[in-house]
């Protein structure tokens, strides 16, 4: 079958690196070399050790890792990730602080789709769950669901956020960050038509490629460069009999992998050589800011084939979001619809994924949204992941946000949000 012995080829070099740090890290580790105290089994141990745990992190999902957080109370409360609706693709979950009441913001962040599972958003999360009751997009592993639940492509996605945002009721207020920002722009257009009471209160669009024709990046370059057919027969493959969704034509997390790490080659290189030095120096701890961030970083998950050609074909080189051109399921979705839901655009100046201009033009599609419902932001220095995790989200980006959803909010203070609805 095409694309599977490829699939299971990538995963048997994942499994043999990961053995062979182990073996390096347990050889190098006997007490007998303390006998000769040469610094190569130093160096030998601490390169096993960084090279078993990296490549162990690749298909392992990572926890929220979220225990508790202070309130106004004075009290830290704990924090239960309850899950609110779970479909084939994805879940919509509920961090729910115990003991708290209802809080006036409800916030759903809707998390990317793009080879990170959506605990790459934990800082974000953490960040605003003091401040709101938070409610994340959670997409499952292609690679784990069965070939029986069909396909799942753009318009599938943008009927999840629908939804979603159908569920929580029009008091909530919806951030997108980076990938889904397009389709998110898309689905509350969908519900200004189909469901004009079901809209959210407002939409925050973080980083996306809302028309990457705006301002070229390496990955709107390399959009422009391949063919569909050249695309699908380089990256997509079948996945292999270890996993529930064997047969499934997936875009592998880990080749997504490889292309994040290339852009920035000698930062990961460096990184990785710096890690290895300390370690072997005895200087190296469990938590420490590299462990933390690769932890993260190396964790990916596979996308549906359909999902990841239809996003290149559709949003980067067809423009259909850009050029209001965009359906489901047959039917043209018109971005100028959108008349009630306050509309935020965050950019990074220093964005090498998504360059300042392409989220911004969101606001030139929402032409039936008065002006006075429109902001946009530019954040002074920031790359791509700065501003939605790191210090220029917390100090600068956050409290614009939070001022956003409550100058756009129909909630007052103190007031019961309401309940998860049926759909």
């Amino acid at each position: 079958m095409r694309g599977m012995m490829s699939y299971d080829l990538m995963e048997t070099i994942r499994n043999t690196n990961e053995w062979m740090g182990a073996s390096a890290r347990a050889m190098a580790s006997y007490p007998v070399w303390g006998l000769a105290p040469h610094p190569m089994f130093k160096l030998m141990s601490a390169w096993g050790r960084v090279t078993e745990r990296s490549f162990a992190r690749m298909v392992i999902k990572p926890d929220w890792g979220i225990r508790s957080i202070p309130a106004a109370d004075g009290r830290d409360h704990l924090i239960e990730v309850e899950t609110l609706l779970d479909k084939p693709f994805g879940a919509l979950i509920h961090f729910k602080v115990q003991g708290r009441a209802p809080m006036p913001r409800r916030v759903l962040l809707v998390a990317p789709m793009s080879g990170h599972y959506a605990t790459l958003l934990r800082s974000t999360v953490a960040s605003l769950l003091p401040d709101a009751d938070v409610y994340v997009t959670d997409w499952h592993n292609a690679r784990d669901i069965p070939v029986s639940a069909g396909k799942f492509d753009i318009e599938d996605y943008t009927l999840y956020l629908v939804e979603f945002m159908r569920a929580l009721g029009p008091e909530i207020h919806v951030i997108a960050v980076c990938q889904p920002a397009p389709l998110t722009l898309a689905a509350t257009a969908y519900l200004a038509e189909e469901d004009p009471e079901a809209q959210p209160r407002s939409l925050t669009l973080i980083g996306g490629p809302i028309d990457p024709d705006a301002a070229a990046t390496e990955v709107t370059d390399f959009g422009r460069r391949v063919t569909m057919g050249q695309l699908e027969q380089l990256v997509i493959q079948r996945v292999g009999f270890k996993y529930k969704g064997a047969g499934r034509m997936v875009y592998p997390g880990l080749m997504q992998l490889a292309s994040f790490i290339s852009m920035n080659i000698d930062k990961h290189a460096q990184a990785f050589s710096d890690k290895i030095m300390a370690e072997a120096q005895g200087e190296g701890s469990e938590h420490d800011h590299h462990n933390v961030f690769y932890d993260e970083y190396l964790a990916v998950m596979d996308m549906t084939a359909e999902f990841y050609l239809s996003t290149v074909e559709r949003i980067f080189k067809g423009l259909e979001i850009a050029q209001n051109r965009f359906t489901v399921a047959g039917k043209r979705v018109d971005i100028g619809k959108i008349t009630k839901v306050a509309v935020k655009t965050v950019e990074g100046a220093n964005d090498d994924i998504s360059a300042p201009g392409q989220c911004v033009a969101a606001l030139r599609l929402c032409t039936g949204l008065p002006e006075e419902m429109k902001a946009q932001h530019l954040e002074p220095g920031a790359g791509h992941y700065g501003i939605f995790a790191g210090r220029s989200w917390r100090n600068n980006i956050r409290p614009l946000v939070l001022d956003f959803i409550d100058a756009n909010s129909g909630t007052g203070p103190g007031r019961n949000a309401p309940q998860v609805r049926a759909v």
